[in-house]
């Protein structure tokens, strides 16, 4: 089952100063704000120095609806025009899967389902229609 649909802002590097402008502008509740140096560490992929104080995710309550942003990682490509997405959390891993494979059918596949340090089941994927959905099954208790 579906729980939360939200907008996620990708930004390029200025992500806490986005952050800063948009809960002042909406007078919104800053829920939550951690950067990349704040991951647990990865012996096999090095955090490298400039990726320390970029947004790995933040969030923030504007109305009724929790808005998502992060910052792109040093060296990965930006384009203006798909720096908003659509984040979709599921309740279940099950229902993260069957969701990702309807996305996904004449779609592109961006980052396969995989288990990450924040869901059991996470996954990025392009739709036929061009709209980029980042899937994400909840932690369970």
């Amino acid at each position: 089952m579906i729980v939360a649909v939200n907008p996620y802002v990708v930004t390029n590097g200025n992500g806490k100063e986005a952050v800063q402008f948009y809960v002042d502008v909406f007078n919104a509740e800053l829920i939550s704000l951690q950067t990349f140096g704040e991951m647990p560490e990865d012996p096999d992929h090095p955090l490298p120095s400039e990726a320390q104080d970029r947004v790995l995710n933040a969030q923030f309550k504007v109305g009724n609806t929790t808005m998502m942003l992060s910052d792109n990682f040093p060296g990965a490509p930006y384009t203006i025009g798909n720096q908003v997405t659509i984040a979709i959390q599921i309740d279940s891993v099950d229902s993260s899967k069957q969701i990702f494979e309807k996305l996904s059918k004449e779609g592109k596949v961006t980052m396969p389902l995989q288990e990450t340090f924040w869901s059991p089941s996470y996954g990025q994927v392009t739709d036929k229609y061009g709209v980029e959905w980042q899937v994400s099954a909840l932690p369970q208790d």
